[in-house]
């Protein structure tokens, strides 16, 4: 899978260079078996005993194809190819659509740095960010979509109980610093519900830790591996104003592990 997505000239040479580092992220020995969590919260392993299949890799990346829509002032309809390889980093490639003209750009963190950098037409900027808080802000999605998309990759965690019943923690060093994040897994073992405190400034609010959820709205298998396939995210999750705060709405079209 490459990076199409961004038209063959859009991609800078050292991306292209970092999706392939990601992409062979070095892989953990063996293949899942039910007695290697045997030691995890129930709901986790309720949960990854449901997502991998017995003898399936431990996968350490992801490569996915996705589209969705994102609010961009309104809501508007993208394609996204994304790299996932926790706790190293990500790439998220995508193209939206402003007044009908083209949006493309990626998000990124990697080696300890987050970037956003995204172009009208690919010649004007629209978005461009770097520095710690951009960092930091993506280091908790990656801890989310961690979760969520690579669940061979668990023994990269540190697990803990939650805090309610079909809950439980996992906990990524993340460059220097700890995320964690909740999972609310369903009785039948899929997961339903990622909750995280994630480092952002949304609504122009000063740079914290602000409420940050996932809504899991069906799965879908890819060679072993169950994964969310339809998703709604967004800031202030849990509190009386996330349905102003969802921005992020995605449907996963494939998914191949590495």
């Amino acid at each position: 899978m490459t990076t199409d997505v961004w038209g063959a000239s859009a991609a800078p040479r050292s991306l292209r260079a970092e999706w392939a580092r990601l992409a062979a992220a070095p892989a953990a020995p063996g293949r899942f078996s039910p007695d290697l969590v045997t030691g995890l919260p129930e709901p986790a392993r309720r949960w990854l005993t449901h997502a991998l299949a017995p003898g399936t890799p431990l996968w350490p990346s992801v490569q996915l194809r996705m589209r969705g829509r994102i609010r961009i002032g309104a809501w508007r309809s993208f394609t996204a190819s994304q790299v996932l390889a926790p706790p190293h980093g990500f790439i998220w490639a995508a193209t939206a659509r402003v007044a009908g003209l083209p949006v493309t750009g990626f998000d990124r963190y990697g080696s300890g740095a987050g970037q956003m950098r995204w172009r009208l037409l690919g010649l004007v900027s629209v978005v461009s960010g770097a520095g710690p808080d951009v960092a930091r802000s993506a280091a908790g999605r990656l801890a989310g979509e961690g979760v969520c998309w690579l669940p061979s990759a668990f023994g990269a965690a540190r697990w803990s109980a939650g805090p309610e019943p079909d809950t439980a923690v996992a906990t990524w060093r993340i460059g220097d610093a700890d995320e964690s994040v909740h999972l609310r897994v369903d009785p039948d073992g899929a997961l339903r519900e990622v909750r995280l405190q994630r480092w952002g400034n949304p609504d122009g609010q000063a740079f914290g830790r602000h409420p940050f959820g996932v809504a899991v709205e069906t799965e879908r298998s890819f060679g072993g591996v169950t994964i969310p396939s339809a998703l709604r995210a967004g800031w202030w999750w849990g509190t009386d104003r996330q349905d102003a705060g969802e921005f992020f709405r995605a449907e996963v079209t494939d998914a191949t592990f590495g």
